[in-house]
């Protein structure tokens, strides 16, 4: 049964995932044989709307998937700005590290998403944070020469 409530997931099927959790709430929860869960998924798959059900049905908000990565870092690394806003008003942690150390901000800053790491500092990002490789977000946008990013991290 996971397994087709994740394909729904997926597929953005926003009736069938509610039907399913409401028949089945431990799906909330669950994980996927990629360690993801259902919140993980959903926002990794710009699904706003399940996103929202799943968080007002007890989806864990800071739980990880296989490589430690919780919901709002997939958004920072995606760049979905609207999920990124929902996740923090539902106080999803700023300053994780995933298994390689890598933060949300940090993520914004390797795959370039300016309007979400002006979101995460100021909502209180530490970007002083570095990752398992000893570099910090400013030092990733300085690698790629992203000039606002720097601006705004220094």
């Amino acid at each position: 049964m996971n397994e087709f409530f994740f394909k729904a997931i997926r597929e953005g099927n926003f009736n069938e995932v509610r039907a399913m959790s409401e028949k089945n709430p431990v799906l909330i929860n669950s994980k996927d044989l990629r360690g993801s869960t259902p919140l993980i998924l959903a926002t990794y798959y710009d699904e706003m709307e399940i996103a929202i059900l799943l968080l007002d049905n007890g989806a864990k908000i800071d739980a990880v998937d296989a490589s430690g990565n919780t919901a709002l870092m997939g958004v920072c690394f995606k760049g979905f700005t609207d999920i990124a806003k929902l996740l923090i008003e539902k106080e999803a942690q700023l300053n994780g590290r995933n298994a390689m150390g890598a933060t949300c901000l940090i993520y914004s800053a390797q795959f370039n998403r300016l309007e979400i790491a002006k979101l995460l500092i100021a909502n209180g990002a530490d970007k002083t944070i570095k990752d398992n490789r000893g570099s910090s977000a400013l030092d990733h946008a300085k690698i790629q020469g992203l000039s606002a990013f720097i601006d705004l991290l220094e």
